[in-house]
């Protein structure tokens, strides 16, 4: 028989390099799953338009909210919500309901070379021309004897900023109303076919430009 007395099992000390290995490794662990889920998480909170904002709405805190979104390389043309706007900040391009607030929708309302011109439409609208849109503006000056000249265009892709039901008049109206966004260099000629009871047509332009 084997007389020796069993040996009692020590408690592990501090300097044990096994109890040290297995710490180290616990925290490797940790620093890892930590660094992982930071890395996989880029999202960013950014401004979001409540409800839409036509070129020349002041931007402040009640016409925008905060929504966390991953942009990727796209970050740099949204402003964080951590940015502070300036004081008189307004929209210089339309931004839809619920859409991200672009840097480049964004400005002083003394940058604004549009002016939103009511232009009165008898007949049908396209139902494609709604806000954020974009029409050319045509115009037929009066003739005493054929009744109107030939159209000629006056406006190209005018950014649309409403489009309304007049209000009800004496006349009872049956015309709708196109709010759009003139440059200043062309209200004079808009302004003047107004006046002059010029017709005026309102055509969509799909694509959005002068070409």
């Amino acid at each position: 028989m084997n007389d020796a007395a069993p040996q009692r099992l020590r408690r592990p000390s501090w300097k044990d390099p096994r109890l040290l290995l297995g710490i180290l490794l616990v925290l490797a662990s940790t620093a890892g799953t930590v660094w992982l889920v930071g890395s996989l998480d880029q999202s960013v909170e950014v401004y979001v338009a409540r409800d839409g904002l036509p070129v020349g709405q002041r931007l402040d805190a009640g016409r925008l909210d905060r929504v966390k979104v991953r942009l990727g390389d796209l970050e740099s043309g949204y402003i964080p919500a951590d940015e502070e706007l300036s004081e008189g900040a307004v929209a210089v391009r339309f931004v839809g309901k619920g859409q991200l607030l672009p840097r480049q929708s964004v400005g002083d309302a003394a940058s604004l070379d549009r002016k939103p011109v009511p232009i009165t439409v008898d007949g049908v609208l396209p139902e494609q021309l709604t806000t954020g849109e974009h029409a050319d503006l045509w115009v037929s000056s009066p003739d005493d004897r054929n009744g109107f000249k030939e159209p000629r265009l006056v406006v190209r892709a005018a950014e649309v900023a409403q489009v309304v039901a007049p209000q009800q008049t004496f006349a009872m109206s049956s015309g709708r109303v196109v709010i759009l966004l003139v440059p200043d260099a062309l209200m004079p000629q808009v302004l003047a076919a107004q006046g002059n009871k010029a017709r005026i047509t309102v055509v969509w332009n799909p694509t959005g430009t002068g070409s």
